[in-house]
């Protein structure tokens, strides 16, 4: 047999290699003399049986550095753990490919799939507004020497002064209605100046015209249109939180009033106790009653939602003595009146039990309700234990971060097409250029609308993030104000009812709470509805109107086009097939922006 480079003798060591350039495997390490296999034959005889040496140093109290040894000593449970781990590692250096668990499984993507967690996406959809932010820089930077137009920005500068100071009378005349409030309360009972009376005319005759006043500065200080589109939309907000201030305080001054009543029981009213509606859904607000209320409820209304009346021949009572009939009634009358009176007296008192009016009437209270991110007034909010300033601070960022976003979009691939367009739809009067025909300028429009597809999708998210994520969250946190619920999952809505409810809660929670379910009594429900879009649809046609200077109605036709189109959307033909009715939403959404913005600019 031919010699190795090295020779392997009985006493375990071995001789100096002849060639100390070559590479070999790493020596092992010297085994103990009583535990060594020794053969002189050969090379091949020297190597001992993998288990009978793994055994042997079991045997011995020696492990390759894996593991603790195991004392001879002890207890099973210990000894059949580490045979079962030498076992188990012993399994694994003889397979060759390991193996690999299968299971029945979906993809995260799949309908059935419970993951819900894609906030890479999110990161990635802020990395691509990134790079497409950067590379317009550069664009700029190379065509102009600048980085940005300043077409856009230079209107954020003009007549900032003006905005600041016509928006602080704009906030303080909104508190005109805490006055006059406390008017209606300090009115006698039945005089004329009650809030039943005469305090909710009074109250909605100023709030229209506050809202007229404050509508027509900025056409009358010939504002910009960005400075004008703030401004609106904060007169706007203003206007919605004046009249859930004034017409909840309202309720509450007559519900009181009726409660200081009935410490006089024979002469006071002892209908059932109106209680205020609220923003949730009706069969929330039925289940969030106290069992008091609830049994008042059912003891005072009938079927139809109005009071039973109690008549002392009803039931089994003609067949009582008339002292006892008597003694009953009265009975009757005092628990009547007790569960009344507790009725009114919760009313009154939040719902987490803190505050109870008419404590809530300070300039603390409605100036900490003017700070929060709500339109819809309660006598107490939940609060956060503290203010959480790095997340403060990082939505303030984002505002801004927002706004420089949105400048681009506008400055780069908004205005330009816009202005393209409106130089084709009209042309400069020269011999030899015709207007364009009706077939070119429908082309035209549709070009136009074609090509703001895109940028108008991303200002339409960008315009959603600023606003119900950053914005609202930073009034949140710096006011503490606990529920930041301000919208849901509008972008798996397969209607526009079901997008109304799930894109701007608090709106949709204003609109609820004081035009749906204040009507609702009165004219039905789909009544109801159709006022509730009515005012909506109006209030965005306000804004565009004052943002183009022009009264076209595209957007109140569009918004009130959403009724018939959910109507057909609840038929049998296309109800459940949730994948095609998103799919709608997506088509019709970002179409309709597009196109609403060709139109209001162009036509």
């Amino acid at each position: 047999m031919a010699s190795t480079a090295t020779d392997t003798h009985t006493n375990g060591h071995t001789n100096t290699p002849v060639h100390e350039h070559i590479l070999r495997p790493r020596p092992r390490k010297a085994v103990h003399s009583q535990l060594s296999t020794v053969s002189n034959v050969s090379e091949t005889s020297s190597t001992c049986d993998a288990s009978s040496y793994g055994s042997a140093l079991a045997e011995s109290g020696m492990t390759s550095g894996r593991s603790t040894p195991v004392p001879a000593d002890a207890p099973p449970s210990v000894k059949s753990i580490s045979s079962a781990k030498k076992s188990a590692r012993a399994e694994q250096r003889r397979r060759i490919f390991p193996t690999i668990e299968y299971a029945s499984r979906v993809s995260h993507f799949d309908p059935n799939s419970d993951y819900r967690d894609f906030h890479g996406f999110f990161n990635l959809f802020w990395i691509g507004l990134a790079i497409m932010a950067i590379t317009t820089m550069l664009r700029n930077i190379k065509d102009t020497g600048h980085p940005m137009r300043v077409q856009i920005w230079y209107l954020f500068t003009i007549k900032t002064w003006h905005l600041a100071i016509a928006d602080f009378p704009m906030v303080a005349t909104t508190a005109v209605s805490v006055l006059m409030h406390r008017v209606f309360r300090a009115a006698p009972a039945n005089g004329p100046l009650t809030w039943k009376t005469g305090g909710m005319a009074i109250q909605s005759l100023y709030q229209v015209g506050w809202l007229a006043v404050w509508v027509a500065v900025p056409f009358w200080l010939e504002w910009t249109w960005t400075a004008q589109v703030f401004f609106l939309l904060h007169t706007m907000v203003l206007l919605m939180k004046m009249h859930s201030w004034a017409f909840y305080n309202g309720h509450l001054c007559e519900t009181e009033k009726r409660l200081r009543a009935l410490d006089n029981p024979s002469g006071a009213n002892r209908d059932p106790a109106y209680l205020y509606p609220t923003s949730e859904d009706p069969l929330r607000d039925q289940a969030s009653k106290s069992p008091k209320q609830a049994k008042s409820s059912e003891k005072h209304e009938d079927t139809n939602g109005s009071p039973k009346k109690r008549t002392a021949s009803s039931g089994s009572s003609e067949l009582k003595p008339a002292d006892a009939l008597l003694r009953t009634a009265g009975h009757e009358s005092d628990e009547e009146v007790s569960d009344l009176r507790e009725d009114l007296a919760r009313e009154l008192t939040s719902p987490m039990g803190n505050i109870a009016y008419p404590r809530n009437l300070t300039w603390a209270n409605y100036l900490d309700y003017l700070l929060c991110p709500t339109l819809c007034y309660e006598l107490e909010y939940p609060r956060t234990p503290g203010r959480d300033w790095t997340s403060l601070i990082s939505k303030i960022v984002a505002v801004f971060g927002c706004i420089f976003l949105l400048t681009i979009i506008s400055e780069e691939f908004i205005l330009p097409i816009l202005i393209e367009s409106s130089l084709r739809l009209n042309p400069p009067m020269a011999p030899g250029i015709l207007p364009p025909s009706a077939t070119e300028r429908l082309l035209i429009l549709a070009e136009t609308v074609s090509w703001l597809l895109f940028p108008f999708m991303l200002t339409f998210l960008l315009v959603f993030l600023v606003i119900f994520e950053y914005a609202l969250g930073a009034c949140a946190e710096m006011t503490r104000f606990g529920d930041r619920q301000f919208y849901n999952d509008w972008w798996n809505s397969t209607d526009w009812m079901e997008f109304s409810r799930e894109w701007n809660i608090p709106v949709y929670s204003f609109l609820r709470r004081h035009v749906y379910s204040a009507s609702r009594p009165h004219i039905g429900r789909m009544r109801a509805t159709v006022i509730t879009f009515l005012i909506s649809a109006i209030g965005h046609e306000i804004v565009m109107a004052c943002i183009t200077k022009k009264l076209r109605g595209y957007g109140f036709i569009c918004q009130m086009l959403q009724l018939p189109i959910v109507m057909l959307q609840r038929t049998k033909l296309v109800r459940g097939k949730k994948t095609l009715n998103n799919v709608m939403f997506w088509v019709s959404m970002v179409m309709g922006l597009s196109m609403i913005c060709s139109l209001y600019v162009l036509v």
